[in-house]
């Protein structure tokens, strides 16, 4: 999210979509991802699809007009790569969701936020960067509450559990389909008009999600 501020959506999202691919490798080189030709061939249809969606499926924003591009680019890719070794991780610690009580792991990955992360606001507001305010109206705070409970908590849960059930890659090229299905949304509830790369790419990121099923 922090590379939205310096580069746009469309390189966000394709640096970020390289995350199969580093999932792909950390995970073969720690035991837990077979590397083979069909999955390298799943990974990189996947990151041409978002590429093909984000770049000439619909107008997308000139990258080259923000100064710092290069550091939104730098922290999507960083995001990438430490997305792979973060599901690597629990893949190779947990193995199996037998072995998992899921409601204490969030709660301790809740309270670990707490305890460690609150000089970030301290920081935050005293640099003028991203000043605290609490939410202004009851609209605000409900969106809060429904994000946090599907957005984040819901959602994060469902990943860990199917990660665990199927595996690192499986899960990861499965996050990019939420690319062409949003846009899908767009198109249906908004009228959004999208050119035929949409549809290719789309193509592509669900042949990549089952053929990593194979």
């Amino acid at each position: 999210n922090a590379s939205l501020a310096y580069t746009s959506v469309a390189n966000s999202s394709i640096l970020c979509s390289t995350s199969g691919l580093f999932t792909l490798i950390i995970g073969a080189v720690g035991g837990v991802e077979q590397f083979n030709s069909m999955r390298l061939i799943a990974v990189l249809s996947s990151i041409l699809g978002v590429y093909s969606i984000v770049k000439y499926g619909t107008p997308t924003a000139d990258a080259s007009a923000m100064p710092l591009s290069w550091l939104g680019d730098m922290l999507a890719l960083s995001s990438a790569a430490l997305y792979g070794c973060y599901t690597t991780l629990l893949k190779r610690r947990i193995g199996d969701e037998s072995r998992l009580d899921t409601p204490l792991f969030f709660g301790a990955v809740g309270l670990a936020n707490i305890l460690l992360l609150w000089p970030g606001f301290v920081v935050l507001q005293w640099t003028g960067i991203e000043p605290f305010q609490l939410p202004q109206s009851t609209t605000l705070w409900m969106m809060i509450l429904v994000n946090a409970l599907v957005g984040t908590f819901l959602s994060d849960y469902l990943w860990l559990k199917s990660m665990l059930m199927t595996s690192p890659l499986v899960v990861t090229l499965g996050l990019s389909l939420t690319i062409p299905l949003s846009m899908a949304g767009d198109i249906i509830f908004k009228s959004l008009d999208v050119a035929p790369p949409y549809y290719i790419g789309a193509l592509l990121i669900l042949s990549a999600f089952i053929a990593a099923n194979v």
